[in-house]
């Protein structure tokens, strides 16, 4: 005789359940909390299917709140870019600065690189696992919907990354769109005509700073900003920019790029071009890293203010954990003018 499928499954967490019913794990997060947005006949399979393995609902939730761990999770999800790599400077900055405001509130913390292609639950099985009593995630890369789907069944996450209006996942990032705007007015001051974006603007944050970038363009009559799209993995950025500049260099007198990493693997390729900066080409960053005062010459960038954004993370983590519903907090950009501008 051939025994039900069902009887054989484990349902540990909300993620084990959806997979049973066919369904995405925000679908049962809805589903077990009674939210309308899901029709009658799936929220009632979803039910009994929970009813059958003794799945609780919001028994996740309930779970971390009984159980503290002590712990917060920091998750970096890679959708669009599968290579970068944690040493980038941009995580680390953060991650240090996070490591010192979670251990000053007496947490420590679990830090995890996902690539989504290769894991599509990972957010759900990162804070179903028990181990952690609520998750920062570094970035939306191109997972917004899968953030979205998990915040409407599960509180204690705050993501950094870029606000967009009616989001249902809380926020802590810099205006992006702003800053583009404000690097954008930059290199047309000193000069430049002929703008290009270097970045994968697939990535939301990029996207928005490239969206201010061409507002600044079209608002002063310049031809559309040509996009550079590179990766941000630093074996494959340098060789992507080469071929840029080759292809070109010729076109443009002015180049934004979407990080400072980005900004100084560009400044050394136009070096290696016989192409002088500020003279030829104009070059501004985003973030004012370590690396942008080091570079040579020193980098124009749009300064984020990285200590500020960890602070509001884990502030707001906390009064999630406590049960409070926080708004997100965008963080203003400022310009900081050096040499390459």
């Amino acid at each position: 005789m051939d025994e039900d499928k069902t009887t054989r499954v484990t349902v540990r967490n909300i993620t084990d359940l959806a997979r049973l019913a066919g369904v995405s794990p925000g679908t049962v997060s809805r589903a077990l909390a009674g939210k309308s947005l899901v029709n009658t006949k799936t929220r009632e399979k979803i039910e009994a299917l929970a009813r059958e393995h003794g799945f609780r609902p919001n028994q996740m939730a309930s779970g971390l709140r009984r159980q503290k761990t002590g712990v917060i999770g920091v998750v970096i999800p890679l959708g669009h870019d599968s290579r970068q790599q944690i040493s980038d400077s941009f995580f680390m900055t953060l991650l240090g600065h996070l490591a010192d405001e979670l251990t000053r509130e007496g947490y420590d913390l679990m830090l995890r690189r996902v690539v989504p292609e290769d894991d599509a639950d990972w957010l759900d099985r990162f804070i179903g696992s028990g181990m952690i009593d609520g998750v920062i995630v570094i970035g939306q890369s191109d997972q917004f919907d899968r953030i979205e789907d998990v915040a409407d069944g599960y509180g204690p996450m705050v993501v950094w990354g870029n606000h967009t209006e009616g989001q249902r996942h809380c926020v802590v990032g810099t205006d992006n769109r702003l800053g583009g705007r404000l690097a954008a007015e930059r290199l047309i001051a000193a000069g430049a005509t002929r703008l290009a974006f270097l970045g994968d603007t697939t990535a939301m944050e990029f996207a928005a700073r490239f969206a201010g970038a061409q507002d600044i363009a079209s608002r002063m009559g310049l031809p559309p900003i040509i996009t550079l799209p590179t990766h941000l993995s630093p074996d494959r950025a340098s060789e992507e920019i080469a071929q840029h500049l080759a292809a070109r260099a010729s076109q443009i007198d002015g180049i934004f790029a979407a990080t400072d990493t980005l900004a100084a693997l560009c400044l050394t390729e136009l070096r290696a071009c016989g192409i002088a900066v500020p003279g030829d080409m104009k070059l501004a960053g985003f973030d004012d890293l370590p690396i942008a005062r080091q570079t040579v010459p020193p980098l124009t960038t749009v300064r984020q203010d990285i200590a500020a954004g960890a602070r509001g993370l884990v502030d707001l983590l906390l009064r999630r954990l406590a049960g409070e519903k926080t708004e997100s907090l965008v963080l203003p950009p400022q310009l900081v003018v050096r040499a390459t501008t």
